[in-house]
């Protein structure tokens, strides 16, 4: 199977104190652009900024229900509860710092305050965590930056080569 046929399966976790599902405009921008691609969103949850919740919602997604991507979406900027990248250290094992780099630099291009970002990506067994801005904006933009790559990506975590 090629890597432009190779069928990826997301989960977006949203982290915030104050957004209900219904409410989660950017995490159901991502949605539709994941969809829209053909991949399959396997679980939406919303999560409150604390490590322990996000990082059990990093560990349910990518452990239980065996996806290939984890979006997060919110908690990586600079106030004193953003703990997103806090949470996916906490339970990753590999730093993939490129595709953090890689939005950062695409962002860069739109607004100078993409440097205030945070953001890590990390590989947890064979599933990447990718931490994506809060608003649907930034969520979207970073979302460009990063969809191509990730049919690769993903291919390579499950040893099916270059």
């Amino acid at each position: 199977m090629s890597h432009a046929e190779r069928k990826i399966r997301f989960a977006i976790v949203t982290c915030s104190d104050t957004r209900e599902l219904t409410e989660d405009d950017a995490g159901h921008a991502l949605e539709e652009r994941i969809c829209s691609r053909g991949w399959d969103v396997a679980s939406h949850v919303i999560v409150k900024d604390e490590v322990s919740q996000i990082s059990q919602a990093i560990v349910d997604a990518a452990d239980g229900l065996g996806v290939d991507v984890v979006l997060t979406c919110g908690g990586s900027g600079l106030s004193p509860r953003d703990v997103t990248p806090e949470a996916t250290r906490a339970v990753c094992e590999r730093d993939v710092p490129g595709i953090a780099e890689g939005m950062r630099a695409h962002s860069m291009q739109i607004t100078p305050f993409a440097m205030l970002s945070r953001a890590v990506c990390m590989q947890r067994g064979t599933c990447i965590v990718i931490n994506l801005p809060g608003s649907t904006k930034a969520a979207t933009e970073n979302w460009e930056a990063i969809e191509g790559v990730l049919p690769h990506a993903a291919s390579m975590m499950a040893r099916e080569g270059h």
